[in-house]
């Protein structure tokens, strides 16, 4: 995977916390590089988004 980079980053602010994103803080959502304050808030957003993920393939299934 290559490497993210800050200034690829959608958003300049924590959706979070409201502090700025840093370096070492960032993932990809829907291709798109997003930023976090910190791992912690990065890694909170990556649970919830797999939930979330997890939850739409199960009404796919059953629905």
């Amino acid at each position: 995977m290559a490497q993210l980079r800050i200034e690829d980053a959608v958003n300049k602010i924590c959706p979070w916390s409201g502090k700025p994103v840093s370096p070492d803080s960032l993932t990809l959502y829907r291709g798109k590089v997003v930023g976090f304050c910190n791992p912690g808030c990065r890694d909170k957003f990556n649970a919830a988004q797999s939930a979330f993920d997890a939850a739409i393939e199960e009404t796919k299934v059953e629905g």
